[in-house]
């Protein structure tokens, strides 16, 4: 073969070779074996350099995969810390999702859109609904702040998939892309009595219940134990909404008997101790007490959340600049002035003349939007959530970790515009909760609530179908 053809690295290193034959005038058999320890050599260090050089690309994905991940609770300091001992599941969080919506959409891919959107149309003249549906949907995840299409799939929706609330929320989105958009405006003031008259009576429903949960003695038994296992499921699965991989009975056990459990994770057992401590402080200290809420009372309640993972940082304002999945949140010098603001705005008069339910789901989008802590956010905003609930004679509440994806997108959909599905999403677990202490403690509980939710159920389609 060539001599040209021969890669470089070999003829240098057939070239070092003669040269070492040379000058130490080696024997046959000598030069042979001289030549076999440098290519084995060789062959060493090319090893150790790919996998020295493996070794830093999987380091380097990890802390990329790690920034990109975790729920409304991970933080990442600018590509360096990633505020938690280990990767969270890919991003879903609403704060990530708000920088999707307001990336430019690019020329070609507004064409694309609007091609979707006239095949969906087309489709659904023809009764093809579900590939219809399919093709709006896809048209609005290329072009979110199409007013056309927020609008064309509001009436796809209202009419051919009979969900007005659904529809009535698209139209709403529209109005604040367009407020002047005629179709989007018109079609609003035709649902949005609807949606409201709705909503009210679930709020009306809910507060029926709370009326019927407090006819309970406080020391029945059955309630007594309803309220125990509450506490623990609260603390399961506030912690895995954000990734902790601990079950309800390895949480209880922690909690109970103040022993590690093997096989996990120490930070994963001190998010239970800390949400343990700071569910605590609320019900001996926070609940029962009439003054206003204040900045300390924040400040302590993330203290008790972070204080056994990350002591350095807990009951703190972040100092730095960090990275919420692709959301880069306001700079630390404005979190003071941000959390001031919202402390005002809790204690205004218009905001606790709100029902708590509203008032409830509305601070812990407000808490989770500035994002005023290194970590812990997501945590103390439902903590700041409960709160509220409490006061107003609520049972503490539960995001169930199986409505995670559910409670991100409601998330995103306030980060849209409309923060009436979270609202509706925080209501739910009100009820569920609810219905759970009545049905454990009163015998008759079951089929009064049946009897209730079959009525309302009937209103609503009624309503629909008007």
């Amino acid at each position: 073969m060539a001599d040209w053809l021969t890669p470089l690295w070999t003829r240098q290193l057939k070239s070092v070779i003669h040269s070492l034959c040379f000058t130490f005038k080696t024997p046959s058999m000598n030069r042979k074996f001289l030549s076999l320890i440098l290519l084995l050599g060789m062959f060493g260090f090319c090893l150790v350099t790919y996998l020295l050089e493996f070794t830093n690309f999987s380091h380097s994905n990890r802390q990329l995969f790690c920034t990109a991940a975790g729920g409304t609770d991970t933080v990442t300091d600018v590509g360096v810390h990633t505020g938690t001992d280990s990767c969270r599941p890919p991003d879903t969080s609403p704060v990530a999702l708000r920088v999707r919506h307001k990336l430019p959409v690019k020329s070609d891919v507004k064409k694309e859109a609007t091609a979707a959107l006239n095949l969906a149309l087309d489709l659904q003249d023809k009764g093809q609904t579900q590939k219809a549906q399919k093709v709006f949907q896809h048209a609005l995840k290329l072009d979110p702040g199409h007013i056309d299409i927020l609008t064309a799939y509001g009436e796809f929706l209202e009419v051919h998939m009979n969900d007005m609330l659904q529809a009535d929320h698209y139209y709403k989105i529209a109005l604040k892309v367009g407020p002047t958009h005629s179709k989007a405006l018109m079609n609003r003031q035709r649902t949005s009595p609807i949606v409201e008259e709705m909503d009210q009576k679930n709020l009306n429903r809910i507060d029926h219940k709370r009326a019927l949960f407090y006819t309970v003695p406080a020391t029945n038994p059955a309630l007594l134990q309803a309220k125990d296992d509450a506490y623990f499921a609260h603390i399961y699965h506030s912690n895995a909404i954000e990734g902790n991989t601990l079950t309800l009975s390895q949480t209880r056990a922690i909690i109970e008997t103040r022993t590690a459990v093997g096989g996990k994770s120490l930070a994963e057992q001190n998010e239970v101790l800390g949400l343990d401590a700071a569910l605590r402080y609320l019900n001996s200290t926070l609940v029962g007490r009439d003054s206003s809420l204040s900045l300390q009372d924040m400040l302590d309640i993330h203290q008790l959340v972070l204080g056994y993972v990350d002591p350095a940082q807990a009951g703190r304002y972040r100092s730095t600049q960090v990275v919420v999945g692709q959301f880069v949140p306001a700079p630390p010098s404005d979190v003071p002035a941000l959390m001031d603001a919202m402390l005002r705005w809790l204690n205004s008069e218009e905001t606790l003349s709100m029902h708590p339910i509203e008032f409830a789901a509305a601070a812990h989008y407000e808490l989770v939007f500035i994002h005023p802590f290194h970590d812990g956010n997501g945590r103390t905003s439902r903590l700041l959530m409960n709160l509220i609930l409490m006061k107003a004679g609520y049972p503490p509440v539960s995001v169930l970790v199986e409505d995670r994806m559910r409670y991100y997108k409601t998330l995103e959909m306030a980060n849209s515009g409309d923060i009436r599905p979270f609202i509706r999403l925080i209501a739910e677990s009100t009820e569920r909760t609810l219905d759970e202490y009545l049905t454990a403690t009163m015998d008759s509980s079951a089929h009064s609530l049946q009897q209730t939710s079959d009525l309302e159920s009937n209103n609503i389609k009624q309503q629909r179908i008007a």
